[in-house]
């Protein structure tokens, strides 16, 4: 047997970063690469209506902790990593409700704030992001161009869109070019 150890590296480690575009200091985008801490899925027993209460002493306490996917699902996001201990109790505190299946592996957070961020996220989601449409809090699974993502408003110029970790860079360009006429900032530092 070869003994070797895995080193994690984060997937925008390397993407584009610094300003692009316009250069003006009123509308710009900022896009941040945020922390790879835990994305964890709930999914809900079937005829268990109860697992609402039970997550939220899972969550972090923050209104967007807890994210609907769909139907009976949920994730948990954070940045802080949790270890399989940790996720196996969290699952023992469901008590049958719900069960866990821990996603941090497989998909990535990308933040994106600023003035006109309904503006360009709309060149490329159908979802009607205003303010009084899209409140704080609320998530919802949908494509940016191409590339399925859960779009959650993090704020009232801020969002968090949530990827899988294989479409995170070409998400990541993609914003890019989609905020050039802003002006962006781009952050990949985790």
């Amino acid at each position: 047997m070869v003994d070797f150890a895995l080193l994690h590296r984060p997937v925008l480690a390397t993407a584009k970063s610094g300003a692009f575009g316009a250069r003006s200091t009123s509308g710009r985008i900022t896009l941040t690469a945020l922390p790879e801490g835990h994305v964890l899925q709930v999914l809900a027993s079937a005829g268990r209506a109860d697992v609402e209460q039970a997550l939220a002493q899972l969550g972090d306490g923050g209104v967007q902790a807890i994210r609907p996917y769909g139907p009976g699902q949920w994730f948990l996001v954070g940045d802080a990593a949790f270890s399989s201990a940790e996720i196996f109790a969290m699952a023992a505190q469901l008590n049958g409700a719900g069960s866990i299946a821990d996603q941090s592996h497989g998909r990535v957070r990308i933040g994106i704030a600023g003035s006109a961020v309904e503006t360009v996220l709309a060149k490329g989601t159908a979802v009607d992001l205003a303010l009084s449409q899209y409140p704080v809090g609320r998530s919802a699974m949908t494509l940016i161009g191409h590339i399925s993502a859960l779009i959650t408003r993090t704020g009232p110029d801020s969002f968090e869109l949530m990827v899988l970790r294989g479409f995170a860079e070409s998400l990541w360009d993609e914003l890019i070019e989609m905020s050039l006429e802003c002006g962006v900032d781009a952050k990949t530092a985790n």
